[in-house]
């Protein structure tokens, strides 16, 4: 059994996770030269974790992210290339019952990625509603390792009781868990402040990874407190959220201001400062430099510890993902 294999995970990743579920709404062929683009981008400036899943894009579109993201790897050719961590989601289907489902299915993404994966993880544990499904999914993520198929796994919206128990089973197979997705943002402290998953992450050696740092783009400035806000759902969650959070908007305002940054800058560098690795989506040249400008400084501990004051102080908080386990 080999047990020293490692995987590097940069300080901050390009999530897929935000381009997969725009890929399933209004998805078009034309968006391929400029998602490219994005993707050259965040490489050639450092950015070299890419995280996906293999429910994004499905359907009709047949796994069209990671489609996307596999042609993209390969055919880049510029800095930092070597670097490129290729990381996805695998999803806890009805439908998947064994550990040889969970084997079918990551070589069902090895062959969109068109190639190996670097970092294998568990979409969602099944604690929640089917407990028992989910060991034999799990043992089978395992069997990815111990077969050298991945460099690392990790499990997304897992709880600290969840997670300890599965980090119990992987260690008697001496299967590190590299990382632990939460959603997690200025608008979404539960996973630390609640159930302090960052010190236990930190207790057993995984990394922390933020997705949804932007709060669905509620934390990029472009929706203010008293509006105007967009049409839709979004513009539902805005109306609910932003006019309790007055304080935690002025707040990230004044800091970008002093800082010359931009205020969803400000909002993933806090993420950076609290020891995650943040994952915002990028659809767009522009969106993917916002993204990049949040690397290269570190807020100081007073503005981070404003941050926190104005969170606290916010009357409702994002939704929590209902497959988030304790």
């Amino acid at each position: 059994m080999e047990t020293t294999r490692t995987i590097s995970l940069p300080a901050m990743g390009c999530g897929t996770w935000a381009w997969g579920n725009r890929l399933l709404w209004g998805y078009t062929e034309a968006m391929d030269e400029q998602l490219r683009a994005v993707f050259d981008r965040c490489v050639a400036s450092g950015v070299t974790l890419f995280d996906t899943g293999d429910s994004y894009g499905t359907g009709k579109l047949n796994g069209r992210s990671e489609s996307l993201l596999g042609q993209f790897s390969q055919s880049y050719q510029g800095p930092h290339a070597a670097e490129i961590c290729l990381a996805t989601k695998l999803a806890p289907y009805p439908w998947r019952l064994t550990r040889k489902a969970m084997i079918r299915a990551y070589e069902a993404s090895s062959r969109r990625l068109g190639r190996p994966v670097d970092l294998v993880q568990m979409h969602w544990s099944t604690a929640n509603y089917a407990p028992w499904q989910e060991w034999p999914l799990l043992d089978g993520l395992a069997d990815l390792y111990e077969q050298g198929l991945v460099q690392g796994v990790g499990l997304s919206n897992y709880g600290p009781k969840r997670l300890r128990q599965v980090h119990q089973r992987f260690a008697e197979r001496g299967v590190p868990i590299v990382t632990l997705q939460v959603q997690y943002s200025l608008l979404s402290t539960y996973p630390v402040t609640e159930l302090d998953l960052k010190a236990v992450c930190d207790e057993l050696g995984i990394r922390l990874i933020a997705y949804s740092p932007l709060a669905l783009g509620l934390l990029t400035g472009k929706y203010g407190a008293e509006g105007p806000y967009p049409s839709g759902l979004r513009g539902a969650v805005c109306r609910q959220i932003l006019p309790g959070a007055k304080g935690l908007l002025d707040c990230l305002g004044a800091i970008a201001a002093e800082r010359d940054k931009t205020i969803a800058q400000v909002a993933l560098n806090w993420c950076i400062a609290k020891g995650t690795i943040p994952i915002p989506g990028a659809k767009s040249l522009a969106q993917a430099e916002q993204n990049i400008g949040a690397l290269g400084w570190s807020l100081g501990d007073g503005e981070v510890s404003a941050l926190d004051e104005a969170a606290a102080q916010v009357d409702k908080a994002m939704v929590q993902n209902i497959f988030q386990s304790r």
